[in-house]
């Protein structure tokens, strides 16, 4: 299941690093017990005398009095969540001549088994979030110019668009909330095999508002992936309604779409934040320690998940239907069936189908959850940026829109700059007139006849001008695009085209 192994990477960190909630609170809890344990065992024992290097707790380790010019060496600290592996290992600190403990241990006794492996597999996550943030960002930024065309354009609104755009707001929604929870409330890194934080930072890792605010992130995250995923299966009804229903009232059945897409997820991450605050109140609530409960954010996703792709089936059964009926017209209808199948998937989300039943309990073996984390990350982060590049940008209708609305921009900057150039050269040759005039009749000069107006182009003469702008693209956009290959135009009206052919004459004549 694609979007649901993806809210566990989200937290993960790089290095030897604490990346569980529940882990790195009972790290701080332990660190803090040995840090009390050793201050009492310091403040019991009796002072030596001479020159010796003072007992202490360097954040990382309890240290005895240290003998100038020797080698001191403690066990290696409990707290360690790894310490049942290195229980008989030693930590090693130099005392030098003067009674001063040098900067630099030796703890590689009280390392993890097998760092580089550790550490490889950190460097491997790092990737893996660098691909998904330059994925979600890119898609952020063409899914809201998308969405911006759609808007500002009227023409384009209609039923298949205003599911666009929603669909185009859940994929804007579900990026921001992942890419927000990133740079804002990123989980802290502590490297344990070097001092630890000041006490002040080991407040601030387990204080209330830090806690508070990554639950926050975590919830529009769980309802931005849900909603996201809701659309997708709102456009896969629509489609499958298209092809199949008979009679299709699509004004009736918008108010429903809009429940399924925004309203069902709150049905079941409503329930999830309950349970977590009850039962599962630990930090950051990424941690499913009772993983019953995460099947209430599971089990919906999984189950729209099989829909689309039931529906997905569904459809390219009736478009190979329908193009080896009209086999003498389309020739190419293999290449089209591909096309409209290879169309579909990102605006299905068919791509989810390929782990959707290794769940996380399954994806045992290391390489095995790479592979998983791979294909999830780098197909869900640019859907979005696909799905707006092929339902908006390359639409034809509206590349017709834009086309549109260019040629009357550069239409009206043309007459502008005409009027211009023509004010300007009557003005100059009245002038000359005015000046000869003055030369051949000096006694007129008193009483100067009216200088004729220069010819302008009126407000309703230029609105005749920008009328005559006709597209010039013959075609409008499709249905959907690739599906049957028809070049059909659903959402522009043809009123202003003939309003625009009506007035050509009245505008020659006034010409």
């Amino acid at each position: 299941m694609s979007q649901v192994f993806l809210l566990t990477l989200l937290t993960l960190s790089t290095s030897i690093q604490v990346h569980h909630a529940k882990i790195l609170k009972t790290l701080m809890e332990r660190w803090g017990m040995y840090k009390d344990e050793c201050n009492h065992n310091i403040s019991r024992e009796p002072l030596p005398a001479g020159v010796v290097c003072n007992r202490t707790f360097d954040r990382y380790a309890c240290w005895p009095d240290g003998l100038p010019n020797s080698t001191i060496s403690v066990s290696c600290p409990w707290y360690l969540p790894w310490h049942h592996q290195v229980q008989h290992g030693f930590v090693y600190r130099e005392c030098d001549w003067s009674g001063q403990w040098l900067p630099m241990k030796n703890a590689s006794e009280c390392e993890q088994d097998d760092p580089e492996q550790q550490n490889q597999y950190g460097r491997i996550l790092s990737n893996f979030r660098a691909m998904y943030t330059v994925g979600y960002s890119l898609s952020l930024g063409v899914l809201i110019m998308a969405l911006g065309i759609l808007v500002a354009f009227r023409k384009l609104h209609c039923m298949r668009n205003n599911i666009h755009m929603n669909l185009f707001a859940s994929f804007i929604l579900r990026a921001l909330s992942i890419l927000v929870k990133d740079a804002l409330l990123d989980p802290p890194s502590i490297n344990v095999m070097h001092d630890i934080a000041s006490d002040y930072e080991m407040e601030q890792l387990g204080s209330n508002k830090t806690a508070i605010g990554c639950r926050i992130a975590m919830v529009l995250m769980q309802y931005g992936v849900m909603a996201n995923n809701y659309w997708l299966l709102v456009e896969g009804i629509y489609l499958h309604n298209l092809l199949v229903v008979t009679v299709f009232n699509e004004r009736n059945y918008f108010n429903i779409y809009l429940c399924i897409g925004w309203g069902t997820p709150l049905i079941f991450v409503l329930p999830w934040v309950t349970v977590k605050y009850l039962y599962e109140n630990e930090e950051c609530w990424e941690q499913n320690i009772n993983m019953g409960y995460w099947w209430i954010i599971r089990f919906p996703i999984l189950l729209v998940v099989l829909i689309n792709f039931f529906i997905f089936i569904r459809v390219i059964k009736i478009l190979m239907s329908k193009l080896r009926a009209h086999q003498m017209r389309y020739t190419d209808y293999k290449f089209r069936l591909a096309k409209s199948t290879l169309t579909l998937i990102p605006l299905l989300g068919i791509h989810c189908i390929l782990f959707a039943f290794v769940i996380d309990e399954q994806a045992t073996t290391r390489s095995l959850r790479l592979t998983k984390l791979f294909c999830d990350l780098l197909f869900n982060s640019f859907q979005g940026m696909l799905v707006a590049i092929l339902y908006c940008f390359v639409n034809k209708e509206v590349q017709s829109e834009l086309l549109k609305k260019w040629k009357r921009w550069k239409l009206g900057k043309d007459i502008d700059e005409e009027y211009r150039h023509t004010h300007s050269q009557t003005a100059h040759v009245k002038s000359g007139s005015v000046a000869m005039h003055h030369q051949l009749h000096p006694l007129d000069h008193q009483n100067p006849a009216p200088l004729l107006a220069p010819p302008s182009c009126g407000r309703e003469e230029h609105r005749h001008l920008v009328a005559t702008c006709q597209n010039g693209t013959g075609k409008s956009g499709l249905l959907y695009p690739a599906l049957l290959g028809d070049d059909v135009c659903s959402c522009s009206p043809v009123t202003e085209t003939l309003s625009l052919e009506n007035r050509a004459p009245s505008v020659e004549s006034n010409l």
